[in-house]
């Protein structure tokens, strides 16, 4: 049991590095009215926003926010009881 604790601690730090990655490579949003009025919102509701690099950026940074999360309770589980 102690050989999957190691290694799920080994994919939770990778994890971790990858979602800060991520995050920081991800462009900052506008702020306040003056993006709306200079067009943020049409690129915010935009049709291809999904396909462009930011939307794809934006899902995997979720997609590896939800494998933290998992991981944290799955090792924290396997702690308590193991």
């Amino acid at each position: 049991m102690e050989v999957v604790r190691i290694i799920l601690s080994v994919i939770l730090g990778l994890d971790c590095l990858a979602l800060i990655v991520l995050v920081l490579m991800q462009q900052g949003k506008t702020a306040g009215l003056s993006g709306a009025i200079a067009g943020g919102a049409e690129t915010f509701f935009g049709k291809k926003k999904a396909s462009s690099y930011e939307g794809k950026m934006e899902l995997y940074t979720k997609i590896l926010g939800a494998g933290f999360m998992v991981l944290a309770v799955v090792l924290l589980i396997l702690q308590r009881f193991a």
